[in-house]
């Protein structure tokens, strides 16, 4: 049983660690902005546009007569950062410092300094600046892995502007998915604009997290605050403080999530992995013999618990490393060897709109309702696929399993499938009272549907 406990005084955690935080403000050029808003006005208009919310009506623009002048620095925004070294570093988030012509540092002891952006990465949302100050009370960096979900926590920071303010709470998830690149640490730590970049603070007095998002539907704290993982924090700074920019590595694949159903109809056992959708044409994954339907389980030996962790892990692999990924493909697994490469911008999805004669359809699948073809030579050309079938015709417990006319069936219960002669054999020694895993193409994407017969 677990033993009651007052509430913790934070105030000689706040002594402690205080002076290490700073407040961050942002000038921008009035030329370099398309509109001018009310000072204060830029930091939630951002705050609102970078959570998705709604954005309110905003006051009138000033009259002319008072509006700033072309080239004119004006106030664009308020953030928060803390002392890595004694030297000047200083962390903060890559949004607060995003687009400013100047940052301007204030110390606790009122000192402010002009900041130069040293490198900010806009995927980890880490930024790195230097103030020309000596003697700081640098933070210290704790340990993430042995924080713990329940435990205290505090934020310091500047919420809509308002110095060296305090909140708590609780660590309510760690690894938590937003979609983003990095795992998050969530928390219900009040976090409102002002407070990004901005540190999360563990009873040790160590520092965490790097205060990042929250979620809100009003555009106040609502007790849902993200905060990105101490130890990522520092690996894209110390890339940023040798070499101004991050590098990351990649293989070439678009990958989903393995679902219950699929995982259990390909003879996977747990919902594990990254099931590979596409894989970019010459990239190294495809080198390496990556195919589409494959699903990743471990990489470099490391468990593939959810979809997410392949980008992360591939994503720290320094560029130039060979790697090892290890695969599930039709009921057996195999290992492959990767080179990876450095990432770069995403490049734009090839479109296929092959439209040629339809040849007659096999009704061998009728049973799972399912009319298909064989492909042309020049399908499987642009497609870029060695075999498979076309979907003709889709009725019933197929339409019902979200397949369509015009998808291209790869695999059926874990059997290539490279013509109708194969579908037709696969479907027959299928027993009919279990369900069927297809594996098939839409477009670029591949993957699975899980058909249970009519009877």
């Amino acid at each position: 049983m677990a033993q009651t406990r007052g509430l913790p005084d934070f105030t000689d955690l706040v002594d402690q660690v205080g002076p290490s935080v700073v407040n961050i403000r942002t000038l921008e050029r009035v030329g370099n902005r398309s509109q001018q808003g009310a000072p204060g006005e830029e930091e939630m208009l951002e705050f609102f546009k970078r959570f998705g919310l709604p954005i309110p009506n905003t006051p009138r623009q000033p009259p002319r007569q008072n509006r700033p002048q072309p080239d004119e620095e004006q106030p664009r925004g308020v953030g928060s950062g803390f002392i890595l070294s004694p030297d000047g570093l200083i962390m903060t988030n890559a949004h607060v410092v995003d687009g400013a012509d100047e940052v301007l540092v204030t110390l606790t002891d009122k000192r402010e300094f002009k900041a130069k952006i040293i490198g900010a990465d806009k995927r980890s949302d880490v930024a790195v600046v230097k103030i020309d100050a000596n003697g700081l009370p640098a933070i210290k960096v704790g340990d993430v892995s042995r924080l713990r979900v329940g435990e205290w926590v505090i934020a310091i920071g500047s919420p809509f502007g308002l110095e060296n303010t305090v909140t708590a709470g609780i660590v309510s998830a760690k690894q938590r998915d937003t979609g983003d690149y990095l795992p998050f640490i969530q928390t219900d730590v009040a976090i409102n604009p002002g407070n990004s970049g901005g540190p999360l603070i563990n009873m040790r007095g160590e520092v965490v997290g790097v205060n990042s998002q929250i979620y809100s539907r009003s555009g106040g704290s609502m007790g849902i605050s993200f905060s990105i993982p101490m130890d990522e924090a520092v690996r894209v700074s110390d890339q940023l403080r040798s070499s101004g920019r991050v590098t990351r590595g990649r293989i070439g694949v678009q990958i989903e999530s393995v679902s219950k159903e699929v995982s259990e109809s390909i003879g996977l056992g747990k919902p594990v992995g990254a099931l590979v959708r596409g894989v970019e044409a010459g990239s190294p994954a495809e080198k390496a013999g990556v195919e589409a339907g494959d699903i990743i389980i471990r990489f470099e030996g490391k468990t593939i618990e959810k979809s997410s962790d392949l980008p992360r892990l591939v994503g720290n692999t320094k560029p130039g490393t060979k790697s090892t990924l290890t695969v599930f493909r039709r009921g057996a697994v195999k290992e492959l060897n990767v080179s990876i490469i450095e990432i770069e911008a995403d490049k734009a999805a090839v479109k296929t709109s092959a439209r040629e004669e339809k040849p007659k359809a096999s009704m061998a699948g009728q049973i799972f309702g399912l009319a298909v073809s064989e492909l042309s030579e020049a399908q499987k050309k642009e497609l870029k696929v060695k075999g498979g079938v076309k979907v003709e015709g889709v009725v019933d417990a197929a339409a019902r399993a979200g397949l369509r006319e015009g998808d291209v069936i790869l695999s059926v219960a874990n059997n290539e499938v490279v013509s109708v002669k194969d579908f037709d054999a696969a479907l027959a020694k299928h027993d009919k009272n279990k369900p069927l895993n297809v594996l098939f193409r839409r477009g670029e994407w591949t993957q699975y549907a899980v058909i249970r017969a009519s009877h």
